[in-house]
């Protein structure tokens, strides 16, 4: 096939306008296009309002390829690269079967490496499966009652099932396709192979993560929810054994460790025996929330159905630190994600469609291990805890403390909304935020706001919203591991956002996939 890049077109245009201009590039006429493949969409809008949607195209033409490129002098044009991925098979099944602890992105990922290459993996969940998950974070969104195993960071698909499902990554890595075709054929949407920025949305992922875990399990492995690692041994060196809830003892000999960023239980047990960790730089800060249509207007120059609802990623760098957005929800909603009694956070959420009032993002300030207050491998995560139950203490329930942007820059306390409406359920607590956060983090963000405003008109509204704390981010902690991918501890791969690894569901998943593959590598020695 001939890849043709770079195709401009009118934001409102139809299928065969790609065709034709396809067949003008290369001087050939649109009839001896037999079949165009979708490779990446994507928007530019630098000449707003005159937005464009931009192609890139495989097409299999009647003719000589070679031919046909040579006489059409496009620059843009070349054969398609045939990047694809393997899964790596083996003839060396161990006598214990493989073990993967935790099933978000990393853990699901490395689950079906691992079937597919016929090792029957054992998947330990401590959280429930994604409908009755769903239950559990609906009535916490709905009436504050909290369960600390089921919920929006513990559960079948991880912390990234309740968020906008995104699935860019700034890697190149022939994992990737297959990544979005496992997607794809477990209910995503067909467009999340050729979007620049794909994602799936909280709605589909709930069927998404269900069948994936079901085609583990037709392919021999074993998932099981409401089974919390809780301890392990180890003889000369090497790990063999898992404590499940306490009580039961599992043995194995080769265990992926994907547990999440907020599994800090986890991270105590773990440094109880011995494994090597380390602090590492993370981020917090909070959710800022503005009317979706401004986003729109301010990046597309109007409003216009026949595009995307409008995103952005915003950055900017201060003397001593770097505050910036991410994890931007179009059309979505911020939502509750503590997993502890008597701490507040929170995430962004968004559906497929993408259509609710608001637009939220993360607004993050960067941490390193000398800013934090507590020393320690895990003094991260004990600043994380301090803040988040000090926002608990602001409304005396899992309300999230909340301020206007024109308030907080004028350290002023909030007594109510102004035109954005806040989406946080199980509701917001007005407040002065600096009395919430830590001056680090404030005083970043009090710079940074009126600046990037520059960057995105609209960004510093007095209405807009900014609510607190989003603290899990990213994991404070890195599970040390060596080239083989294996801590000290031999057979245990850490893995995944909460080992350190990866930061979103995609690369997350490629980390799971990389560790699945060395695991295999080990076995045939």
């Amino acid at each position: 096939m001939i890849r043709i890049r770079d195709i401009l077109l009118p934001s409102e245009h139809n299928a065969h306008q790609l065709t034709y201009e396809a067949a003008r590039l290369l001087k050939i006429s649109n009839s001896k296009i037999r079949r165009l493949r979708l490779v990446r969409r994507s928007v530019d809008a630098r000449k707003k309002p005159d937005v464009k949607l931009v192609y890139t195209v495989d097409v299999a033409v009647d003719g000589n390829e070679t031919k046909i490129l040579k006489q059409s002098g496009c620059k843009r044009a070349s054969i398609a690269p045939k990047d694809f991925y393997r899964i790596p098979k083996t003839a060396a099944v161990p006598e214990k079967r493989p073990v993967v602890v935790g099933f978000g992105p990393a853990g699901m990922f490395a689950a079906l490496v691992l079937a597919l290459a016929g090792l029957k993996p054992l998947v330990l969940e401590r959280g429930e499966d994604a409908v009755s998950r769903h239950e559990k974070v609906e009535r916490f969104f709905a009436t504050g009652e909290l369960d600390t195993k089921s919920n929006v960071q513990f559960g079948e698909g991880g912390a990234g099932t309740f968020s906008d499902g995104k699935l860019n990554t700034g890697v190149n890595n022939p994992r990737i396709g297959w990544i979005l075709e496992q997607f794809v054929a477990a209910g995503a949407r067909e467009d999340i192979l050729f979007d620049a920025k794909p994602h799936v949305g909280t709605d589909i992922l709930l069927t998404v993560v269900q069948n994936i875990r079901r085609r583990i399990v037709s392919l021999g492995g074993e998932v099981r929810f409401n089974t919390q690692v809780t301890g392990l041994r180890q003889e000369n060196g090497r790990l063999t054994a898992l404590e499940v809830n306490g009580a039961e003892w599992i043995n194995c000999s080769d265990v992926i460790l994907a547990i999440g960023h907020s599994a800090r239980d986890t991270f105590e047990m773990l440094l109880e025996n011995g494994i090597p960790m380390e602090p590492k730089p993370f981020s917090m800060g909070v959710r800022i929330e503005h009317k979706q249509s401004m986003v729109n207007a301010a990046q597309y120059g109007l409003e216009n159905v026949a595009l995307p609802p409008a995103d952005y990623k915003l950055v900017r760098h201060l003397e001593n630190e770097t505050v910036y957005t991410f994890c931007m929800c179009p059309g979505g909603y911020v939502v509750a994600a503590a997993s502890e009694e008597g701490r507040v956070v929170t995430n962004g959420m968004s559906y497929a469609d993408r259509d609710g009032e608001n637009a939220n993002a993360a607004l993050l300030v960067t941490l390193n291990p000398a800013d934090f207050p507590y020393d320690g491998v895990l003094g991260g995560v004990q600043w994380q805890r301090e803040i988040e139950e000090k926002a608990f203490r602001a409304s005396g329930s899992y309300r999230a403390p909340a301020q206007l942007v024109g308030d907080f820059l004028e350290r002023r306390t909030s007594i109510g909304p102004g035109s954005v409406q806040p989406t946080y359920r199980p509701g917001v607590a007005w407040c002065d935020l600096h009395d919430v956060l830590p001056g680090k983090i404030t005083g970043a963000l009090e710079q940074a706001i009126p600046e990037l405003e520059r960057n995105l008109k609209g960004f510093a509204s007095p209405d807009a919203v900014l609510t607190a704390p989003e603290t899990r981010s990213s994991s404070p902690v890195r599970i040390v591991r060596d080239e083989r991918r294996q801590s000290a501890l031999g057979g245990l791969y850490p893995a995944g956002e909460g080992a350190g690894y990866a930061g979103g569901i995609m690369s997350a998943a490629i980390d799971g996939m990389l560790s699945a593959e060395a695991l295999i590598e080990a076995l045939e020695g």
